[in-house]
């Protein structure tokens, strides 16, 4: 039985792109893994506090050491990376904030990227053997070739830190041009239409 963990990082609810093609995703990888179960997890629910003291002093000392400040801090991160290390597959949905990840996913990834739970401390990742598919809703183009491919910044860094936990199988499906939809240029259906067959291909 497999395990998918949806994540979902954009704050348009109904109205977003990369929520939908998520949406398809999950539902396309149901289809070709009937027995598969579903975790999702939406940031903009989700009370996530940034990094702090007792949340570094936590994650640097033995729980048995743990003061009960340091519990409560790094409690969202357990919860975080139980989740991970649940899942066989995991979906990111996120929208391209100024060429980059918004500050919501990044909280995210503050929270799971911990040393002795998802990386050892001679830096080798501890999720070894899953996969992952990021879908990128942007306002710009950034497909390689095009002439905006080198200001796009989120999908390296969410590709290096995949990598630094142990995750390497990453697909990426970026699905630009969500300006136009903005602007009335082109219907959110027409855009949706363009990238969801690249998201059912990924969740093959």
């Amino acid at each position: 039985m497999a395990h998918l963990l949806s994540i979902l990082a954009s704050p348009r609810g109904q109205y977003s792109v990369s929520r939908a093609l998520t949406a398809s995703f999950v539902d396309e990888f149901t289809k070709n893994h009937p027995e598969t179960t579903v975790t999702t997890r939406d940031l903009y629910t989700t009370a996530l506090p940034f990094v702090d003291l007792p949340w570094i002093a936590g994650a640097y000392t033995p729980a048995e050491q743990h003061s009960p400040e340091m519990e409560q801090a790094l409690s969202i991160s357990d919860e975080l990376i139980a989740e991970l290390e649940a899942a066989d597959h995991i979906v990111i949905g996120t929208p391209m904030y100024n060429f980059s990840t918004p500050a919501i996913l990044k909280a995210w990834i503050d929270h799971v990227v911990r040393v002795n739970k998802t990386f050892t401390p001679s830096y080798e990742g501890l999720l070894k053997g899953k996969k992952a598919t990021v879908i990128v809703a942007s306002a710009g183009t950034y497909t390689p070739g095009s002439y905006m491919e080198a200001a796009n910044a989120e999908t390296g860094y969410i590709k290096q830190v995949l990598g630094f936990i142990g995750i390497s199988d990453v697909t990426f499906v970026l699905a630009g041009g969500t300006s136009a939809v903005d602007m009335g240029q082109k219907s959110r259906e027409d855009l949706l239409s363009e990238y969801t067959p690249l998201v059912l291909e990924a969740a093959k």
